[in-house]
């Protein structure tokens, strides 16, 4: 499996599985990042270490440490 945060800048994939847990993985479900969702790489920051995802209508911003956490299939 490849994580959220390997993704390049433009890039789609599908989420596969979520690893957070407690209020942050109730969080992410709650933005729509669930288990067959598609993401979109809008913007990455590596030396400020964000990365801003689109998933459907919904931009989000995301620490490396949270990313990390997002197991994606089908990178392109």
């Amino acid at each position: 499996m490849t994580l959220l945060s390997a993704c390049t800048k433009g890039g789609t994939c599908t989420v596969v599985r979520v690893n957070a847990t407690g209020a942050l993985k109730q969080r992410l479900i709650s933005f729509g990042l669930m288990k067959g969702t598609e993401v979109k790489m809008l913007e990455c920051a590596p030396a400020k270490s964000t990365f801003e995802i689109k998933v459907g209508n919904v931009s989000l911003a995301l620490r490396r440490e949270e990313a990390e956490l997002i197991e994606v299939t089908d990178v392109h």
